[in-house]
């Protein structure tokens, strides 16, 4: 297994920025499955599910992993809401589900500078109900993947980081 430590979460938990801070602290680089998914094929990912659907979407997440576990380690890695369901997740490094409610999520997200950008980003979202049926078929998941579960409601990026970096021992 690779010493990577891998983030999951429902779609605008805050991985991506969690992922930062905890690349910061711990002296890590760090890297987006959707940025390499984007990267790989020129597209973004709203296009690639427009265009292709999402099998193929998935498709790519999982080549994406697969190129995770050969060629990167020591990083931190920030996933897609539903990377999770790639073949060889435990390979990759330690997993952290970092958990919230879709309420606060979208609370967040609402509450956010740029938060139409975000909206229309993650256009799910816009469904509460659909999201919240989504999240709950999908959180067991996420937990019994997880080797340490973050509540990440009320804490900064930093104080994400930390906590996941003490569960560690980095």
């Amino acid at each position: 297994m690779a010493d990577n430590i891998i983030l999951i979460g429902f779609m605008g938990v805050g991985k991506g920025q969690t992922a930062r801070a905890l690349a910061e602290l711990t002296y890590r680089f760090t890297v987006d499955t959707d940025d390499l998914i984007e990267s790989m094929v020129n597209m973004k990912i709203r296009n690639i599910f427009t265009a292709q659907g999402e099998t193929e979407f998935r498709r790519m997440e999982q080549k994406a992993a697969d190129w995770l576990e050969y060629h990167v380690s020591g990083t931190v890695v920030s996933t897609g809401g539903g990377f999770f369901k790639v073949s060889n997740l435990k390979r990759l490094g330690k997993v952290v589900y970092l958990h919230s409610t879709v309420v606060d999520i979208y609370n967040s997200i609402c509450n956010h500078p740029n938060a139409k950008k975000k909206i229309k980003k993650r256009p799910l979202l816009t469904d509460l109900k659909q999201a919240e049926k989504l999240f709950e078929e999908r959180l067991p998941q996420y937990r019994d993947l997880a080797d340490i579960e973050i509540v990440v409601t009320g804490k900064t990026n930093m104080e994400r980081a930390e906590e996941i970096a003490s569960h560690l021992g980095e």
